[in-house]
């Protein structure tokens, strides 16, 4: 049978621990008792005395490392007595295997150069995404477009009136401030040198080719763009769309491609709406501060403002709502698991749609300056 001793002695100001015997996993329990009655003294130093110990196990070590390590947080200080070599090395074992698990991962700093390069992949893999996702869509609007049966025309008249015909009043009064803000700032200016009259034309080229179709699509973009991500990750987080694909239904058919066309539908009847009021809202300031009468700003607007301006207005539309409706899909279906996914990719939906379609109007601009019109 296992049998150990443990001996206490003070000892030149030292707390002296004699064992001897086999100290094994059996033998622990009577080791811890016989400890667990000294009282141990900062002031004062232990030694633990090895030298009649026949053999040690690893669960014995182990202890005797935890011993250690609970008092030396303590500021106890505790040193060993060994001369047998394997009693040392099966110690020493035990140590090296703690403290390598115990060891901290120093959290490695990034250069410059490596996070720069690894942003620079990431949004190139999203870009590579995105594209994909891009050809979903023209793959799945080619068939949709393929016969009329194909097409879901309550869905996307259902989406017509939720993402445009409701947006309505609040594109209007947007537009409406607009006109009347830059022709309010733009009057003061031209009175200084006498041109009040061509207030008329610097506010409805502004307002046809630039104003109105961007302000409109910025709208559209808080608005329709994040309720489409919202709508979306909401489905995909409740597992609809898994649902969907079971039942043999292709969500970019029921959901994806309807959202987009109702949306390349209804744009350009905003940016009419936007057009008016915005007019609208320049007249009224033309008539109180520059004493320009309705009637001479209308003809004046019709003289000089060619029709090219609005078309090019209206020929826009369709394109920033593609990429509103595209962008803000894309990032419903990027949506993970949690709620907290929904709202992020929600903020990154309404950022990046206007931020390409600033880039488009940019692009629009060149081509159309370039060309002459």
């Amino acid at each position: 049978m296992n049998s150990v001793t443990v001996q206490v002695k003070n000892l030149n100001n030292k707390l002296l621990l004699r064992f001897s015997g086999e100290l094994n996993l059996y033998t622990l329990p009577h080791i811890e008792e016989q400890l667990q009655v000294i009282e141990f003294s900062c002031n004062v130093p232990v030694e633990i005395d090895f030298l009649d110990v026949e053999s040690i196990d690893t669960a014995a070590a182990l202890f005797f490392e935890n011993f250690e390590y609970k008092y030396t947080k303590k500021k106890l200080n505790i040193s060993y007595l060994i001369s047998k070599h394997d009693i040392r090395a099966t110690l020493d074992l035990v140590k090296n295997n703690v403290a390598s698990k115990q060891k901290p991962i120093e959290a490695q700093k990034d250069d410059f150069f490596y996070s720069f390069g690894k942003s620079i992949y990431q949004y190139y893999l999203g870009l590579l995404s995105f594209f994909n996702f891009l050809g979903n869509i023209f793959a799945t609007k080619f068939y949709y477009l393929k016969s009329v049966k194909n097409i879901r025309f309550k869905e996307i008249a259902f989406e017509i009136n939720e993402s445009g015909i409701k947006a309505l009043a609040i594109i209007a009064t947007t537009s409406f401030l607009i006109g009347l803000v830059v022709a309010y700032q733009s009057a003061y200016q031209l009175k200084i040198y006498g041109a009040n009259i061509f207030l008329v034309d610097m506010l409805g080229i502004s307002l046809l080719r630039e104003l109105a179709p961007m302000i409109t699509a910025i709208v559209i973009a808080g608005r329709s763009g994040s309720a489409f991500t919202a709508q979306i990750g909401a489905m995909k987080i409740t597992e609809e769309l898994d649902a969907m694909r079971t039942m043999g239904f292709d969500p970019y058919i029921f959901l994806v491609i309807p959202r987009i066309l109702a949306l390349m539908i209804v744009m350009p009847l905003l940016v009419f709406v936007a057009d008016i009021m915005g007019l609208i809202g320049g007249m009224i300031v033309a008539n109180v501060d520059l004493s320009i009468s309705p009637t001479l700003f209308l003809e004046r607007f019709l003289s000089v403002v060619d029709i090219r301006h609005f078309f090019l207005g209206i020929l826009k539309a369709p394109f920033f709502a593609f990429l509103i409706a595209s962008i803000a899909i894309y990032r419903g279906l990027r949506v993970k698991d949690d709620t907290q996914s929904i709202g992020f990719n929600t903020t990154k939906s309404v950022v990046e749609s206007i931020f390409a379609v600033i880039v488009c109007d940019a692009a629009f601009s060149v081509v159309f300056t370039n060309m002459g019109i």
